[in-house]
């Protein structure tokens, strides 16, 4: 048996950011800019051409964070060179928008999907504004473009959320609303508010909490259904036969429900309201309650409106965002038993999840914890979640 660190040790989680940067740092880099993006569990790049946008964003957060933290040049380097890649490349210059992804050899970029994802605005925009804070000036321009432009095209003023999808001149915009848009949209809204304290961010931030929580989440119980209709309405059956939907899966996600608890805590740091701790602390509790596994630990991945589990495979990104979430629920309500919750979920992360040989965290396992697959980064994890996870703890230690 391995030996158990002190999760709740300031020490311990800076060193776990180092090892996990230290797994891609040898071949991260694309001499000609940005970064590859799919990485087998050794560190080896499988594919050098495909190009995510929530990867290509998700990577300059990653570094940016890394610079604040620990100071090293070359940190403040791969944040820029993460900047002119999305900008050079997945910037449409025509619409202003950004493209899907991208195939890329040498300098020469080709569009494979050019459609305008407001998911995948969202990370853009948490990019930019993390750029911003580790010095990249010229950030704060993009911030408010992007801010602009999901406005003009996304922003949905009677429902008070953002819709979804559009093509790639925005002259369609598709009728599926999803709440993980509106999810990730918050995110980047509380981390522009922290780079640029301009309120608007802050208070559109809280609007989408409350629209999503306190009116959406009402039409299931209190919890929090992915799909919706043109009108806002719950689609039970949207991608029912396809339950393992990469960017959106059928079912209840317990991952999101604690993702968006912590979301919720950190909007009440700075506007505090007594039910943002209340749903913060249902929405975990619930989830926790009905998603981890008693046989074989963790959590699992999706579950059904009658609480059956729907998807049994235990994704990296669930554990880690619930064990930041028990952290802030801990430090905003006083209650042991988060704490409790924190040192189990990485108790079982520790054992499982966290590749001991080569470093990161494995993507995927299934029930009882074998690995699904040799891919540990494919294009959209960059382990911005456990990292970010990290360093939410070590805000509240």
């Amino acid at each position: 048996m391995m030996n158990t660190p002190n999760f709740k040790s300031k020490q311990f989680l800076v060193k776990h950011i180092q090892d996990t940067l230290a797994f891609y740092a040898p071949n991260v880099d694309d001499p000609n800019g940005g970064f590859y993006q799919n990485f087998k569990d050794d560190g080896q790049v499988y594919d050098k051409e495909t190009r995510h946008l929530v990867s290509s964003s998700r990577f300059v957060f990653n570094y940016a964070r890394a610079y604040l933290q620990f100071d090293q040049q070359k940190d403040l380097e791969r944040v820029k060179s993460g900047i002119d890649f999305i900008r050079s490349k997945h910037l449409n210059p025509k619409t202003g928008g950004y493209y899907w992804l991208l195939n890329v050899q040498h300098k020469q970029s080709t569009v494979l999907d050019d459609h305008n994802h407001c998911y995948g605005l969202a990370f853009v925009l948490l990019a930019y504004s993390w750029a911003y804070r580790a010095g990249v000036s010229e950030a704060a321009e993009y911030i408010q473009d992007t801010w602009q432009l999901m406005e003009q095209h996304f922003w949905d003023a009677e429902a008070g959320l953002y819709k979804d999808e559009a093509n790639g001149d925005f002259s369609v915009v598709s009728t599926y609303r999803g709440q993980n848009a509106n999810m990730h949209s918050c995110e980047a809204l509380i981390a522009a508010y922290k780079a640029t304290q301009d309120s608007k961010f802050l208070d559109r931030a809280y609007l989408l909490a409350d629209n999503m929580i306190n009116r959406q989440a009402k039409l299931a119980d209190g919890k929090i259904w992915e799909h919706y209709t043109l009108e806002w309405q719950i689609d039970w059956d949207y991608n029912l036969d396809d339950p393992k939907n990469l960017f959106r899966p059928w079912g209840f996600q317990p991952g999101h429900h604690t993702e968006w608890a912590k979301l919720l805590l950190m909007i009440n740091q700075y506007r505090p309201t007594s039910w943002l701790v209340e749903q913060a602390i249902f929405l975990f509790d619930t989830a926790t309650a009905v998603a981890w596994d008693e046989t074989h630990g963790g959590f699992y991945y999706g579950f059904a409106p009658d609480l059956t589990i729907c998807d049994d495979d235990k994704y990296f990104w669930v554990q880690a965002e619930t064990f930041a979430c028990a952290a802030l629920l801990a430090d905003a309500t006083g209650d042991e038993k988060y704490w409790q919750w924190y040192n189990k979920t990485w108790q079982y992360a520790w054992q499982h999840m966290v590749d001991h040989e080569y470093g990161a965290w494995f993507r995927i396992l299934s029930r009882d914890n074998q690995k699904l697959e040799d891919s540990k980064s494919p294009i959209g994890k960059t382990d911005y979640h456990t990292m970010g996870a990290c360093y939410d703890v070590l805000s509240v230690l």
